[in-house]
């Protein structure tokens, strides 16, 4: 199975929950890859605070730096080929990339924050659409 492995900028912690400020893709990211172990993928997570020789000893990685910066990050690489820039690789992407099917949903008891804004546009209240 290929390895995956995501190196990402300098975080106080890899599970998005720490601090003031809540990072929903990295929580989201977390809870994939913990999800692809379980069904027998290999990624690896490399953070610029924590394990910055990972960074330093990978051409690949290091060069993209030199170029990108660390406002690149995070870098996915499959087998040490560049497939992800600038944001964290969806459930499907790291399914695909481990050769897994892509699910299809999120599984069973799987928590939805529903943050995303689902309101019409032009809409001032839930109720009909006479805003004028």
């Amino acid at each position: 199975m290929p390895t995956i492995s995501v190196f990402e900028p300098a975080l106080c912690c890899t599970t998005g929950v720490c601090g003031e400020d809540l990072d929903e893709n990295l929580v989201t990211f977390t809870a994939d890859a913990a999800w692809l172990t379980q069904q027998g993928g290999t990624v690896t997570r490399h953070t610029l605070a924590n394990d910055p020789l990972a960074f330093v000893h990978n051409s690949t990685v290091k060069s993209f730096l030199e170029i990108a910066s660390s406002a690149g990050l995070p870098l996915a690489l499959v087998d040490g080929v560049t497939v992800l820039t600038g944001r964290y690789p969806t459930r499907s992407e790291l399914a695909r990339w481990a050769g897994l099917d892509t699910p299809s949903a999120a599984p069973a008891g799987a928590l939805t924050l529903n943050l995303a804004d689902t309101s019409e546009p032009g809409c001032c209240s839930p109720g009909p659409s006479d805003c004028g």
